[in-house]
Formats: C-alpha cells, sequence, structure tokens
C-alpha cells in the first residue's frame, strides 16, 4: 500500500479535526482550512463533499489508500449486522491501529513502520502485516531485542491516546491483549459513520 508522504497537519486542517492515528499535531492554533482564504472562506458544502470529507477523515486516519478502504468497505456490506458497526470493527482490528491503540507507537504510519520491520509479536509469533486482523485473546508486543527503541519507549511514556475499553493492557510486560470486538463507538476522532456508508453505497458493490 502506498503511504502517504504529504503535509498531515494541512489534511487535518482542510478536513477540520484531529486525526490522531495520522499525527500528534493539533490544528487549535490555525483552525481553518490552508489556503490565502482559509481564515475567511465561508463556503456551503453538497451532500456529496460532506460524505467524501467524512470518508476522507477514515482513510487518512487509518493510513489506507483507495483501494484497500474499499475492500474493507465491501465486506462491511457483506456482513449481516450493521454496515457501520462492521467498518469499526475491521478498522479497528488492524493490526498497525491495535499497536498504535496501545500505545507501542505514536501514530499509525509509525506503528505500520514497527510491524513491516518485524518489530510486532503476535501471540509470540512475528507478524509483519500491518493489515493483520487481530482477533479476541491475542496478545500483542514489542519483540524483546526492540522494547528499547527510542520510539517504542518514547510512546509508551506519553501514549497519544487512552487505551480503549476493549483492550487489555499489561503495564509490566508491556503486552496488550484484545479482550473483546471493539464496539460502534470505538473510533477516537468525530465521523458521521452514515455518510461513509452512503459515499460507498453506490460505489461499492454488496
Amino acid at each position: 500500500m502506498s503511504r502517504f508522504r504529504g503535509p498531515r497537519l494541512k489534511v487535518m486542517r482542510a478536513l477540520g479535526v484531529v486525526l490522531p492515528g495520522l499525527s500528534r499535531k493539533s490544528v487549535e492554533r490555525r483552525p481553518y482550512p490552508p489556503g490565502q482564504h482559509g481564515a475567511s472562506r465561508r463556503r456551503k458544502i453538497s451532500n456529496f463533499g460532506q460524505q467524501l470529507a467524512e470518508k476522507q477523515k477514515i482513510r487518512f486516519n487509518y493510513g489506507l489508500a483507495e483501494k484497500p478502504l474499499r475492500r474493507i468497505i465491501s465486506e462491511a456490506f457483506r456482513s449481516r449486522g450493521v454496515y457501520s458497526e462492521k467498518l469499526v470493527e475491521l478498522l479497528e482490528r488492524r493490526l498497525d491501529n491495535v499497536v498504535f491503540r496501545a500505545g507501542f507507537a505514536p501514530t499509525i504510519p509509525a506503528a505500520r513502520q514497527l510491524v513491516n520491520h518485524g518489530h510486532i509479536l503476535v501471540d509470540g509469533k512475528r507478524v509483519t502485516i500491518p493489515s493483520f486482523r487481530v482477533g479476541v485473546g491475542h496478545e500483542i508486543q514489542v519483540k524483546p531485542k526492540s522494547q528499547q527503541l527510542p520510539l517504542v519507549v518514547q510512546s509508551l511514556e506519553t501514549p497519544a491516546l487512552v487505551r480503549p475499553g476493549w483492550m487489555e493492557f499489561d503495564e509490566g510486560k508491556s503486552v496488550a491483549k484484545m479482550q473483546s470486538v471493539p464496539p460502534p463507538d470505538s473510533i477516537p476522532f468525530p465521523v458521521n459513520l452514515g455518510d461513509v456508508i452512503e459515499y460507498y453505497s453506490r460505489r461499492v458493490s454488496k
């Protein structure tokens, strides 16, 4: 999957929301869209524009290119439950996201790098696939030789987010365990999932 290498703060300003998975920076100093007239521009957004913006929040926070996101949406559409709830579950169960939510990395891109470079163990076995789907009962940890990496040490000292209720964390062993399926309210930023589902309803086969 291609990585987003552009200005992350600019993306958050354009979308008007802090995306903790994308960056630890804040938009408080300039809470308006980028550009020469960003602070004064007030334009009405169409329904399509609103749906697109909500979709982009998901895509940028979780670091997904359009094609992988469409695959996740397709799987959500094929589920028997509520589409939006299944979407949240599939996004939050990605290994790179779980590594981030456990506090082993400051952002999801950093977590993805840890996974890609073989620093992450799932139930004691090395997994190098960021999209690996973590299941209930799986234990996630940084391999012993990598636990003193500055990025890991600093992130554990000052986690970007409070660990979610569906995750159990052993402070002594630095082991995270998924104890339940992530609930519908797991996404750590405001997003209208109905708009995301509506955006893809005519673009992805059910």
